[in-house]
């Protein structure tokens, strides 16, 4: 950031304007959205990204039992869990980082919820059921399901699948510090939340939390270097795996408050740079929540001494604030955020969602936020928040909900292999791999609707093309969900 930059009106967009303005004549009062359906459907969509055997209450009824045999191939069971995206494989980088941020969600928004609590619950541990069989055998992880290249050589549906069913693992000899990381934080995370709800749940999932990220802190290493082409270039860690070290400890901390992991984080911040890439959020880079996540602590009084992590949380903030953003952090001529790369919208919600946080985190301390001559307040952070979230919503140049099944207008071609093929009740016989580039290529709208599924989203300049091809802007995934169901249920309860 320049020395002594402000944020002048003069050179705002229009957006940035009305956002600033209205702090002065509004206490967030909404546009006009049903944010409860909204909440509720962004809920609904993990439903159709279930894989395994469907409960009899599952409510996306055109979806069915599908990758029953998972895992036999290693000798032990791998059903369940979700599929990430618009393909069939089970990413487990991605996926428990889905688990982490449903976990957070109902952490912090829980008592927004109301009756969609429970729903919010069943899609927390669909994930967590998962991943305990995932890292059942001592010593290893089981981290995916599925051959990425085989499966996107296909269109298929889930309950066709015939594409090779290949399970990668990590263990002493092939490490994957990151991933294994990111599953110990999702684990001890959803502990907390099934601390209350189911004690022996709750119970199990932070004493697997803590064997995994033993693991994951003995034998270092990043997990695409061990296993390469099965998950590169689709989840690589471009980023290291220090940060899920970090990322794992901290919540390890917070769901068992024992001591030593408080340890780890002051000794290892430096080694493990969590001053690094403040302004980044998302399945490969922890590091702005690492800093939200521990300074709720600071601002609490409980830990000055890691009050560096304060200092970064706000860094973070005035980075990516609109007018004195750093380059790494930009705003469409609409008002959304965007950083360069595909499925946008990942960024808007994970980088949204901490705004939100730590919103509530700096109004419950009375703290602001310094930013080089302005002072942020926690109401101009739930706005900029809101302001992310009506976009996704329909408030933007395309006047297009980005959230499939929500508002008048929304993505009708989705990127997404279940919901542009014929269902099972529509089409009983099978549908081969090659067979279903029928369905991939037609202009046709999909036939079934994915409810609250958000899509990767406009590009830089607010256009956005309904068209399956364009995967980048049109496929939805897990991890652009699950903040924004914390997100949708702070904001269905105070507007």
């Amino acid at each position: 950031m320049a020395p002594n930059a402000r944020i002048s009106r003069a050179k705002l967009p229009h957006f940035l304007l009305v956002l600033l303005l209205s702090l002065s004549s509004s206490s967030g009062s909404g546009y006009g959205h049903d944010y409860s359906d909204a909440f509720r459907k962004s809920i609904l969509f993990f439903e159709g990204q279930r894989s395994g055997p469907l409960p009899p209450d599952q409510r996306i009824r055109w979806r069915r039992d599908s990758a029953l045999r998972d895992g036999a191939t290693a000798g032990v069971d791998l059903t369940g869990g979700y599929y990430d995206a618009g393909d069939n494989v089970k990413f487990g980088f991605p996926m428990a980082f889905t688990a982490t941020l449903l976990s957070w969600s109902v952490i912090d928004f829980g008592r927004n919820m109301g009756p969609e609590l429970g729903n919010a619950l069943k899609a927390v541990r669909w994930a967590t059921d998962y991943l305990l069989k995932a890292t059942a055998v001592p010593g290893v992880v089981f981290v995916q399901v599925g051959d990425p290249l085989s499966d996107h050589n296909c269109w298929e549906r889930p309950e066709d699948m015939d594409t090779l069913r290949t399970v990668y693992r990590i263990d002493r000899d092939h490490p994957g510090s990151d991933v294994a990381g990111e599953t110990a934080a999702a684990l001890a995370a959803a502990s907390i939340v099934f601390r209350s709800r189911d004690p022996g749940y709750s119970r199990l999932l932070l004493d697997r939390a803590v064997k995994v990220f033993e693991f994951a802190d003995m034998h270092r290493g990043a997990y695409s270097n061990s296993l390469r082409s099965g998950v590169c270039p689709f989840y690589c860690d471009n980023n290291g795996y220090q940060d899920e070290l970090l990322w794992g400890a901290a919540w390890l901390h917070k769901a068992s408050r024992r001591r030593e992991y408080r340890e780890y984080i002051v000794n290892n911040e430096v080694i493990l740079r969590a001053g690094e890439t403040i302004n980044e959020f998302g399945w490969d880079n922890k590091h702005a929540g690492i800093n939200v996540l521990i300074s709720k602590e600071v601002l609490m009084g409980r830990a000055d001494d890691l009050r560096s992590f304060q200092n970064n949380a706000d860094g973070f903030i005035c980075s990516i604030l609109p007018g004195i953003s750093h380059a790494q952090v930009q705003y469409s001529p609409g008002g959304l955020i965007f950083k360069a790369g595909g499925s946008n919208m990942q960024h808007v919600t994970s980088l949204s969602f901490l705004l939100l946080a730590y919103s509530n985190y700096l109004s419950h301390s009375n703290h602001i936020v310094p930013c080089e001559g302005r002072s942020v307040s926690p109401a101009l952070l739930k706005q900029l928040a809101k302001r992310q979230v009506d976009y996704i919503l329909g408030d933007n140049p395309m006047r297009m909900s980005y959230m499939v099944g929500y508002g008048g207008r929304y993505p009708r071609r989705i990127h997404h292999r279940g919901s542009s093929l014929p269902s099972v009740a529509a089409h009983p016989a099978h549908i081969g791999c090659k067979a279903g580039s029928l369905y991939y290529l037609t202009p046709n709208p999909n036939p079934n609707i994915l409810v609250g599924a958000v899509v990767g989203g406009p590009n830089s300049t607010d256009s956005f093309p309904d068209s399956r091809p364009y995967f980048q802007e049109s496929e939805p995934t897990t991890y652009i969900n699950a903040p924004l169901v914390g997100l949708l249920a702070f904001f269905s309860a105070h507007t």
